[in-house]
């Protein structure tokens, strides 16, 4: 016989998930057939070989460390109020995140993006340049990229970008692993911190986390674990 509890149990380790109507019928016969065969061990007394007693003993350990775990996040939940402090200490250190509006134009050697510099220093305009010898894909666009955190561009992009004033064109080419590029950063602007509503959720896991990993080094502290002799 199988029990409800059995099938829960076996339905959460194969596919994360209590059984529905769609796979119940399916879970039961995979859960029979690992039912018949572990009966067959056990009356070849395969249970009484050294390495298959390790192995159930490290399902067992295994389960019970995943329901310590279990019980310890669901009796030691994080209220809103916890949450809300821990918010708002972390929001009120930090300062609000900028974001740039900028265009590039992306060439093949240093020699040519210099030469473009020049063209900029004579008075061409930078979105036209873009169009004509820009070699990535903004290029047809006037190199524009748009609104951007510094975070999604790779670094000595960014670096360029945030060391930059808005209107101002990079007068020294800059070097990526796409190639060469000249940067005119257009405008920039504050950005809002992300609402409580909005991080609640990750934050919840975050702080669970914490606590749970300072609860395990006091157990961890208290044991000893070495290789029998």
């Amino acid at each position: 016989e199988v029990t409800q509890e059995d099938l829960d149990v076996f339905a959460l380790g194969r596919t994360g998930s209590l059984a529905n109507d769609e796979n119940k019928a399916q879970l039961i016969d995979q859960l029979g057939d690992l039912i018949v065969l572990s009966n067959a061990a056990l009356k070849a007394k395969l249970d009484q070989q050294p390495a298959t007693q390790a192995a159930v003993e490290l399902q067992r350990r295994s389960a019970l460390a995943q329901a310590t775990i279990t019980n310890f996040l669901e009796t030691n939940e994080i209220s809103d109020e916890e949450l809300k402090a821990e918010y708002d200490r972390q929001s009120g250190g930090q300062p609000k995140p900028e974001q740039y509006k900028a265009r590039h134009i992306l060439l093949e050697t240093q020699e040519e993006a210099q030469a473009v510099i020049e063209e900029l220093k004579g008075g061409a305009d930078f979105a036209e340049l873009a169009k004509k010898r820009s070699t990535g894909p903004s290029g047809p666009q006037g190199g524009d990229l748009g609104w951007f955190d510094a975070s999604a561009m790779v670094q000595p992009f960014s670096v360029a970008v945030i060391g930059m004033t808005n209107g101002q064109y990079s007068e020294v080419p800059v070097q990526t692993q796409f190639g060469w590029h000249v940067i005119l950063r257009e405008d920039s602007r504050e950005t809002e911190l992300p609402g409580f509503e909005e991080v609640k959720d990750r934050l919840r896991d975050a702080m669970s986390q914490q606590q749970f990993q300072a609860y395990f080094q006091e157990l961890k502290a208290l044991a000893k674990v070495e290789m029998a002799e």
